[in-house]
């Protein structure tokens, strides 16, 4: 992934930190000491939102700069998990069990999952929070941030006007890759086509992306991924008018590809953010449950 500095002052303000695992700081120090750059020169810490690729090491950088942190206050999806694992793990084994998800499958899955890593240093929570309005401030001008959930309840984009460069995050890659946070609000899907209307009306020239390259061609990306979406959409639509089915079964319908151990909980997680965003477009339902079984949809 990408972190980004730029110059503030005597320092730098740092915007993402990437995951944290055996030897990662040390990395992210190599990487700022061949632009004669050390962790002592991060003077703010900026953190496009809270997943552990972008949020991971900002315990430690925050430690050792003595910096602030900060972050949209919508962060619970990732700092709930850093702080009670054992517990975000059981709620995600009930939320497959619930989507059909057989139970040995499941059961290897806990197994697998269980003392796992989280990615994250620690727990630090924002010093302020990052919301529609707020300026980070740099030698460059002023950024200014955009609320844009979807990928993530805590997602932000941070925008500089005079120069047209966006700071996307996940929002936009440089490939497209779409994954919605499940579980934290009602339609991440929906969420997500709002902002990307609203980075289209930015009139943005280069961004800067948490994955990939930076790329100029941002009204394209928006276009395919406005593309992507809706063919996901229908052919969701198209699973669920056929026959009633439950989440697990609608991910093996969609996707052209097997269900493997690495595929399976992001597809899944997926399929339950596109079936909730029909369900709230008024085009599909949850059936009532009866006993144990598992939740099953069907069109409208």
């Amino acid at each position: 992934m990408n972190a980004w500095a730029v110059a503030r002052g005597d320092g730098v303000v740092l915007f993402d930190t990437g995951m944290h695992e055996p030897g990662s700081l040390a990395q992210l120090e190599r990487a700022m000491n061949q632009v004669n750059l050390k962790l002592e020169h991060v003077r703010l810490l900026v953190c496009t939102h809270a997943h552990s690729d972008h949020y991971g090491q900002a315990a430690a950088i925050v430690e050792r700069a003595g910096c602030e942190l900060w972050m949209h206050p919508s962060h619970q999806h990732q700092t709930e998990l850093g702080g009670d694992p054992e517990a975000a793990l059981s709620r995600r084994i009930e939320v497959a069990r619930q989507s059909g998800v057989p139970a040995a499958p499941l059961a290897a899955y806990r197994e697998a999952a269980t003392g796992r890593g989280t990615g994250l240093k620690g727990i630090v929570l924002p010093d302020r929070e990052l919301v529609d309005g707020t300026t980070v401030s740099t030698d460059l001008g002023d950024w200014v941030v955009h609320e844009t959930p979807g990928h993530a309840p805590s997602h932000v984009c941070l925008h500089q006007p005079e120069r047209r460069l966006l700071i996307s995050g996940d929002h936009l890659l440089g490939r497209v890759s779409i994954y919605y946070e499940h579980g934290w609000s009602p339609d991440p899907v929906g969420e997500f086509l709002a902002s990307l209307d609203r980075i289209e009306a930015l009139d943005v020239r280069l961004c800067l992306s948490g994955h990939g390259r930076t790329f100029t061609d941002v009204d394209a990306h928006i276009e395919t991924n406005r593309a992507l979406v809706a063919e996901r959409i229908d052919r969701h639509l198209t699973v669920v008018g056929d026959v009633d089915v439950t989440a697990f079964e609608a991910v093996a319908l969609v996707h052209d590809e097997p269900i493997t151990e690495l595929n399976a909980s992001w597809w899944l997680s997926e399929t339950l953010c596109y079936l909730e965003h029909l369900e709230v477009t008024g085009r599909a339902r949850r059936l009532p449950v009866e006993g144990d079984e598992p939740e099953r949809w069907t069109a409208v």
